[in-house]
């Protein structure tokens, strides 16, 4: 493992992206919410990215420094293409929309299409969240075959994330992310070069056997080569049987066909689409009630007695909160495989070898 700093892994993420043609502002933004993920302790969507990101620009999948193009616009709804732009340009425009239109008649829903990656779905959840705002989020990522329905081995769904954010007064907001297959496939990912080991039964092969071996998805790779999930005979399963895998459904017919993004399938160009609620509290609880109702039964939950082996019950959110205050002060920590695959898109993008010395200093 390497650690780095957190100030150098931004500094460092943002030269990859300024010399693959993103303006300083876009090229500080995709770093600074892919370091954010690692923070929180969401790798598989955080500076392991930076290969694909690149990879994706260089074959036309996302554009750099796209203005989202607003196509249906009413006092409470709107519809956004990404126009294929980086998700962490097109994804903050949404949001804010969204929080505009809501802060104005109590209630909005935005229906994001055609978006680059867009990263950590927690990350537009706290956003809303900072401004007071309740948040509903569902995405799809079209042409992303990698998830097979419950009681099946081919692929058909993407890993359809799922999000919730709950605003709290004075404190973290409460944010509920998570895909709806057994792990994301950015943990796959991040398992191949050397991280965090795979759940068991995490995937499964085409004959139907379980499995935990990342190749199962990629097929055959190299250390430091590229990870196509096209190229492998299984799929990362559904988590939770049969509700997990309707769940996943229904974020491909929100996120996906509802937005135009469409739902995912073979040979499409990477999408995410997203469909987001906004709902402000304040206009449905004139007493006063609900951040204390929030807090008693927050408290009520954290009180359990845990089960063996389990040193506290949590709501969802604080392990996120641990994991960012200890690597804030301590730094980022990336498998070897990681930084040799970010070290060789800098230098094939044309960072200098100065600049990747001073990233790991």
């Amino acid at each position: 493992m390497v650690t780095i700093k957190v100030n150098n892994l931004i500094d460092f993420v943002t030269d990859v992206f300024s010399h693959a043609e993103s303006s300083p502002e876009e090229a500080r933004r995709i770093a600074t919410y892919l370091t954010t993920a690692n923070l929180t302790g969401h790798d598989s969507h955080g500076v392991i990215r930076v290969p694909v990101y690149i990879r994706w620009k260089k074959t036309g999948n996302v554009v750099p420094n796209q203005t989202p193009e607003i196509v249906v616009d009413t006092p409470s709804l709107a519809v956004i293409d990404g126009k294929f732009g980086y998700g962490q340009t097109v994804t903050p425009f949404a949001v804010r929309t969204g929080i505009e239109k809501c802060k104005k008649a109590g209630l909005s829903a935005i229906a994001l299409r055609n978006a680059g990656h867009i990263g950590r779905v927690g990350d537009w959840a706290e956003m809303a969240a900072a401004e007071g705002l309740v948040s509903v989020h569902f995405v799809n990522a079209a042409g992303s075959l990698l998830v097979a329905p419950f009681g099946g081995v081919q692929k058909r769904l993407s890993t359809a994330p799922y999000c919730v954010g709950i605003p709290r007064q004075g404190q973290d907001p409460i944010v509920l992310d998570f895909a709806t297959s057994i792990v994301a496939e950015g943990k796959v990912l991040v398992a191949s070069r050397g991280g965090k080991k795979l759940p068991t039964g995490a995937l499964v092969d085409a004959d139907g056997t379980l499995s935990e071996e990342p190749s199962v998805l990629y097929g055959p790779y190299t250390p430091d080569g590229p990870r196509d999930h096209t190229k492998g005979t299984g799929a990362i399963r559904a988590f939770g049987e049969h509700k997990g895998s309707g769940l996943a459904f229904i974020c491909e017919l929100l996120g996906g066909a509802l937005t135009g993004t469409g739902a995912t399938s073979g040979g499409r160009q990477f999408a995410n689409g997203m469909l987001s609620f906004f709902v402000d509290p304040k206009v449905i609880d004139t007493a006063g009630f609900f951040d204390g109702e929030i807090s008693r039964y927050t408290d009520f939950i954290r009180q359990t007695k845990p089960i063996a082996g389990v040193e506290s019950v949590l709501v969802p959110g604080d392990p996120e909160r641990k994991t960012r205050a200890e690597r804030t002060k301590n730094g980022v920590p990336l498998p070897d495989d990681t930084w040799a695959a970010i070290v060789n898109t800098a230098r094939e993008v044309g960072v200098s070898e100065a600049a990747i010395q001073r990233a790991a200093s």
